[in-house]
């Protein structure tokens, strides 16, 4: 207190634990003749157990939340919320919250910490966020998984094409994770189902025919896997499908002809001959 006293404090917010507190230190504001700071008190946030917020349930620390890849504007829009509100307003950008914010609308029941309620927040983020900034942000998630970074052009590519299926940047560091690999595993049921005999020459095809692009682009690209499927009489879905398993492992992935782009003709070639390779010795 009296630390605030020589600093000139004004304000002091805190938790509503400490409301009784208050009393005392004012009668010692008084009788040390010093000038009254204003006092508020903010509900405190509970666990999904109505009990204090404990490492029982969960991450506390901010610096956890980065780690588990947090956007910074997730965790302050989600925080600011549990114990203040503007109406029905969920999501509020920085700017917006230091316009709007004030203590008449700060609730007095304590705030139940949602982790799923701060996901939802978090996915929202990362969709709004700029590729630029948010290939930044990732970095340092694929170097954890053991791989060097790509050039930003293709970085930004990949969080473009997982930014709209991620929820937290771990999340998208993992799923985008076959684009760094040099060697992919295939998923067994996977391989089963579309590494099959009868897809060996539709990889042929498509390998002679992306050796003669002189544009690698999505384009370019679906036009290919076009005349393929009117040259085999094949719907598309029976050529992507095989495809997506041989570039990536499995069959869940951002649109084929992305993947194929991104992974560029080099590698595409490469995974495609590996896995005719895979099929043959089966």
């Amino acid at each position: 207190m009296v630390d605030d006293i020589t600093m000139g404090i004004t304000h002091v917010i805190r938790g509503d634990d400490h409301l009784n507190n208050t009393p005392k230190q004012i009668l010692l504001y008084q009788a040390l003749d010093s000038p009254m700071p204003q006092f508020a008190h903010v509900p405190m946030i509970l666990g999904t157990d109505k009990t204090r917020l404990s490492k029982r349930h969960g991450a506390t620390s901010v610096m956890a939340y980065k780690e588990l890849g947090y956007l910074p504007q997730a965790v302050m829009n989600y925080l600011v919320r549990l114990g203040w509100s503007y109406g029905d307003q969920e999501i509020l950008s920085r700017e917006e919250l230091i316009e709007k914010f004030s203590l008449d609308n700060v609730g007095k029941s304590a705030g139940v910490f949602n982790p799923e309620k701060l996901l939802w927040l978090n996915a929202h983020y990362i969709k709004e966020e700029n590729p630029k900034n948010l290939s930044g942000l990732l970095i340092p998630f694929i170097k954890k998984r053991g791989y060097t970074d790509e050039n930003n052009e293709v970085l930004q590519k990949i969080t473009l094409a997982f930014k709209e299926r991620s929820k937290t940047l771990v999340e998208m560091a993992e799923s985008s994770e076959f684009f760094f690999k040099e060697e992919i595993e295939y998923d067994r049921k996977a391989a089963e189902k579309f590494l099959t005999q009868d897809t060996v020459e539709i990889f042929q095809i498509l390998i002679k025919r992306f050796n003669q692009l002189q544009t690698f682009n999505q384009q370019a690209i679906e036009e290919v896997f076009k005349e393929v499927s009117s040259q085999k009489d094949l719907k598309l879905g029976k050529i992507a499908q095989p495809v997506r398993v041989s570039l990536t492992g499995s069959t869940v992935s951002p649109g084929i002809y992305e993947v194929v782009e991104i992974l560029g003709k080099k590698k595409v070639i490469y995974r495609l001959s590996r896995a005719i390779e895979f099929i043959r010795k089966q």
